[in-house]
């Protein structure tokens, strides 16, 4: 063999290493801290479902899933450096993102419905007569608090309630009993937990069509829906309101890292929708929605390339 015949043959062997290294390369020294919520609520059953995900489509440790108490909870932790991605509520996320705009967005994710429940005996029947009453508002620092608070000041109820933090469980098992008169949760469509008690035609959901366009004036994220009256076994549908839920991670992470990630997310949609039936929803399309939090420049990248 000549020189440069020998000289061309090592370079081509070298450029083959190449290629074969980078469609190899993995992430193996990538620890990640995953941000998620109450144990066994949809935050966490997605998280640790995108976690075992992540750990076998980038070849890393499996991420860390942390008990958190919602959405304000865990954006806190990206911000101060404690979690590399977070599972947050839109409306929380931009409230944060005003004055700490540290944040960057992989994708959204599912929507989440707000139920206002009475017990079906009640007498109350719209917002405006939750005047005087006790009611369970979430989770403390939860998406569900926040979103309580906002409507309850949109109201003009934030003087005349009395409010106590309570979850979901805790909730209906307090409506039930008549410590409170109500209670606010902010979650897919059905809530397992909701559709159990209403087979038993013991709860009932208000319509809060007339507060919709003052909540949507103070935030951007805000949606109108309807939940069927079928979802909960309702006398009559309800109108409500809609909050994205986003995928965030600091605006600091590498573009190769975020990229994966989102590609990871998409890859594992069946296994997410496996878990949790507000998964069904994840697709490419309404991924890229996540304003006013900026996607992250590795996340834009992913999209580009789905030509998205």
């Amino acid at each position: 063999m000549t020189g440069s015949r020998r000289t061309r043959g090592l370079a081509m062997a070298a450029a083959l290493l190449l290629v074969l290294t980078a469609c190899t390369a993995g992430f193996g020294d990538l620890k990640l801290r995953i941000a998620a919520g109450n144990p066994g609520g949809v935050y966490d059953k997605l998280a640790q479902t995108l976690a075992t995900a992540w750990q076998s489509g980038l070849d890393i440790e499996r991420p860390q899933v942390l008990q958190t108490q919602g959405s304000p909870d865990n954006v806190d932790r990206v911000l101060a450096g404690q979690a590399d991605v977070a599972f947050v509520a839109a409306d929380v996320a931009a409230d944060r993102y005003k004055d700490r705009p540290g944040l960057a967005a992989l994708a959204r994710i599912h929507d989440d419905y707000l139920h206002i429940v009475v017990r079906a005996d009640s007498s109350i029947r719209s917002v405006a007569q939750l005047s005087g009453h006790r009611i369970a508002i979430g989770s403390p620092a939860s998406g569900v608090e926040f979103i309580a608070n906002q409507l309850l000041e949109v109201a003009g109820l934030t003087h005349s309630v009395t409010t106590t933090l309570r979850g979901l469980d805790d909730s209906v098992a307090s409506l039930l009993n008549g410590e409170v008169d109500a209670f606010f949760w902010s979650g897919g469509l059905p809530t397992p937990k909701l559709v159990g008690y209403n087979d038993k035609t013991s709860l009932r959901l208000l319509d809060i069509a007339d507060l919709m366009p003052r909540m949507q004036a103070l935030s951007q994220v805000y949606g109108t829906a309807t939940i069927p009256a079928s979802t909960y076994n309702q006398p009559l549908p309800v109108t409500t309101l809609v909050v994205p839920n986003f995928l965030v991670v600091p605006k600091s992470m590498p573009d190769d890292v975020a990229e994966a990630l989102v590609r990871g997310l998409f890859d594992a949609r069946n296994q997410l929708a496996g878990a949790n039936p507000a998964a069904l929803s994840i697709d490419v399309h309404p991924g890229i929605e996540t304003q006013p939090i900026p996607l992250h420049p590795g996340a834009l990248r992913y999209y580009r390339a789905q030509k998205t």
